[in-house]
């Protein structure tokens, strides 16, 4: 049995988010599955170690229509890709009619999908119910990433026992997503206060004046950047963190199913989504807002209590 899965959102939480039903579709055929998802996933690093993925397809769409899948040509690439590996079973997790098309025309006799043009939804709520509907089981949220225990413990043998090492969220898709630099700032200084802690900056080569403006703080030698490493080389030293701290970014989401305790601030993004899934994350929302009313548009990260931030940071740290 050969199955395909089709995941098209771009962002490396999305990949994460998905991890649960694509490891679900993997154990009820007894097969490690091939899965079309794009580039900036991430699914290359973050999956290398997976045995439910026999091989990560690489679906390459723009936004300008230039990627070679955009088009009649890329059409039919894909039909001709999927025809060549005389997929059996595919499971869509998009309500676009292109793939189903691109699946029917390439032969797979039997296919799966999210309803045609259905509006947009709970990404985590849509999956759960479209996969156990399909499969016939309970199918868990709760994300896993697999790492070697040979790379966990390399890493861990660099961790001082002196210190609380966290994972410090300070990226985002954008900046109403982001709680400004200068409270993760002193935040750590106040945490290293109460106690001694190493700190790992969660951000790339695109958010390189918010990493320096941490390495120019005066908790600059507390700091580690993850911006020149790959994000297969983060996952053992998050592995190894007490905590994380920080926005609804994809370094919550690995945090997330890397087992470690997360603490989330979300200003500008829909906590049912993507806040409670997992039981490893725990939600601060704005002054004035709840779970439920905290979405998109809410624009809150001026409202992000820091006292709250603080005192839970602690108390996650401690217990």
């Amino acid at each position: 049995m050969k199955v395909l899965v089709i995941q098209p959102k771009i962002g490396m939480g999305d990949m994460v988010i998905y991890l649960p039903y694509i490891h679900a579709i993997s154990r009820k055929y007894q097969t490690a599955v091939s899965i079309l998802v794009k580039e900036n996933s991430r699914a290359n690093q973050l999956l290398a170690e997976d045995k439910h993925i026999k091989e990560i397809l690489i679906l390459d769409r723009a936004k300008n229509n230039s990627g070679i899948h955009d088009g009649l040509s890329g059409f039919f690439k894909l039909i001709k890709d999927f025809k060549s590996k005389e997929f059996d079973r595919v499971f869509i997790f998009n309500s676009s009619l292109r793939y189903l098309l691109i699946s029917k025309i390439a032969g797979i006799k039997n296919i799966s999908q999210y309803p045609l043009f259905r509006k947009k939804d709970n990404v985590v709520t849509s999956a759960k119910i479209f996969t156990e509907n399909e499969l016939g089981d309970i199918v868990s949220t709760q994300p896993e990433l697999t790492i070697s225990n040979n790379k966990v413990n390399e890493a861990k043998q660099k961790f001082s026992k002196e210190f609380k090492h966290i994972c410090l969220g300070i990226s985002a898709s954008g900046p109403t997503k982001r709680w400004d630099i200068k409270n993760f700032i002193k935040l750590c200084i106040n945490i290293n206060a109460r106690m001694p802690s190493k700190f790992y900056l969660a951000a790339g080569n695109n958010d390189k004046d918010l990493i320096d403006q941490f390495l120019n703080s005066e908790i600059s030698n507390n700091c580690v950047s993850f911006k020149d490493l790959k994000i297969s080389e983060t996952l053992p030293i998050i592995k190894n963190c007490n905590l994380y701290i920080g926005n609804d970014t994809g370094w919550l989401h690995i945090s997330s199913a890397l087992g470690i305790k997360c603490l989330a601030l979300f200003m500008d993004s829909p906590v049912q989504a993507y806040g409670k899934y997992s039981k490893n994350i725990e939600v601060i929302v704005p002054e004035g807002e709840t779970e439920e009313t905290t979405t998109h548009n809410t624009l809150g990260s001026d409202k992000i209590p820091f006292a709250k931030v603080f005192n839970n940071s602690i108390k996650l740290l401690i217990n």
